[in-house]
């Protein structure tokens, strides 16, 4: 599944309508929760047709599309099913209990094959549904012509702070050719480098909220001044929204591009399988009146959960392992216990803290960087577990790479 988004240009009217499409489909969604809470024996087929009495109990939710409802119910049971396999998992901590959508800055509606139709030149978008939002024109770099119209599942329509924008949810799978390289790669992710490899080769952190934060708590000033819904109120968080988004944005963008590089570059690519939710919080003792429920609290980690969370490292997991089913790319995730006390060379442990950032062995005098040393303990673990249930990786990449195993340690060695 592939998805192209362009930038929607209208009139004022238009996106005022856009958002009480929007507005409408939140109701959806956030009436099919409520309807469950209330019976909780109800499937999604159950929620799916609850939509078409909310058309007929309020007239202004019959304007929205009847197949958007519909993807709004589905959203609904999204959350719902989520929570469902987190209880049966035992996951710990919260469950993630479905929640209302709430009004904010940012906001979708989804269509799936009515209520939308494009120009003959593919550069326009009509939206048919009984908001009479009309015709947009799109801004974009992505030609729609190499796709056919049955191949276009979804049509989403996403509000941000800097406009309306129109994803296209295009029924077609993405594989990219690339001369094998022969080559192998552990990664090790962390705060002072973004990453260093086993070759010992490093990123450079970005720090992309640290850069913008001087500005963002300027904003953020100037927004708590300001009257509760004031005009003046508006435009100042919009401000800021936009200041958000675009940190978020040069995150995913430095994230996308690092991946694709890394995958481009190898045959193999392992790293580490970091709980990176674990590691921005800390656990604490129980308090009195939590004993009976036997759970321990969680306490945000003041010292590095920022830095954590600005780095990305999830982020960028996800891409990797994208673009090695895209390019034919093994992607192994390893445990990573010992990784960094471990030595790479003779195997032995040797325990440091975090602040000791040159590995020193005391048994074979092997003196390496710390980083560079996990990530080569990284890559042998990816090596010896090529294929283990969790990675992004086919049952012909795994048997065609286990047979390559050795050749790919000499390689590196």
């Amino acid at each position: 599944m592939l998805v192209f988004e362009a930038k929607l240009e209208g009139t004022n009217e238009q996106y005022g309508k856009l958002d009480e499409a929007i507005r409408t489909a939140r109701f959806v969604r956030n009436s099919c929760v409520r309807y469950w809470m209330d019976n909780r024996d109800i499937g999604r087929y159950e929620l799916s047709a609850y939509c078409a009495v909310l058309a007929k109990e309020f007239e202004w939710a019959n304007n929205l599309n009847s197949m958007a409802r519909q993807a709004s119910a589905e959203r609904a049971w999204s959350a719902i099913s989520r929570f469902y396999d987190n209880c049966k998992k035992n996951k710990p901590g919260k469950k993630g209990y479905p929640r209302f959508k709430k009004e904010q800055t940012h906001g979708s509606v989804e269509y799936k094959t009515s209520g939308w139709r494009l120009s003959a030149d593919r550069r326009y978008i009509t939206f048919s549904d009984g908001f009479e939002v009309g015709t947009f024109k799109m801004w974009g770099t992505r030609d729609l012509h190499f796709y056919q119209l049955k191949q276009f599942k979804r049509v989403r329509v996403v509000r941000r702070a800097d406009g309306y924008y129109v994803q296209f949810c295009v029924d077609q799978e993405r594989l990219e050719k690339r001369e094998p390289t022969l080559k192998t790669v552990g990664i090790d992710v962390g705060l002072n480098h973004f990453y260093t490899d086993s070759d010992g080769q490093t990123v450079a952190n970005p720090r992309h909220l640290r850069k913008s934060e001087k500005s963002l708590k300027r904003l953020q000033r100037r927004l708590s001044k300001t009257k509760k819904g004031s005009k003046n109120r508006a435009k100042f968080r919009n401000k800021l929204a936009r200041a958000h988004l675009k940190v978020s944005r040069q995150r995913k963008d430095f994230a996308v591009k690092t991946a694709r590089c890394v995958v481009q570059s190898n045959d193999l690519v392992a790293y580490e399988d970091l709980k990176v939710r674990n590691m921005v919080s800390q656990r604490v003792g129980r308090v009195p009146r939590l004993e009976a429920t036997g759970e321990p609290v969680r306490v945000r980690n003041r010292h590095l959960a920022k830095s954590i969370s600005d780095a990305a490292w999830t982020q960028f997991r996800e891409w990797v392992e994208y673009f090695g089913k895209v390019f034919g790319v093994v992607t192994v995730a390893v445990p990573p216990h010992y990784t960094s006390q471990n030595c790479s060379n003779c195997g032995k442990v040797v325990k440091k803290s975090l602040s000791t950032r040159t590995h020193t062995c005391h048994h074979c005098g092997h003196t390496q960087d710390r980083d560079w040393n996990a990530a080569r303990n990284i890559l042998e673990r990816g090596l010896r577990t090529v294929g283990h249930t969790g990675t992004s990786t086919s049952v012909d990449e795994t048997d065609q790479y286990s047979r390559l195993g050795n050749s790919f340690k000499q390689v590196n060695s």
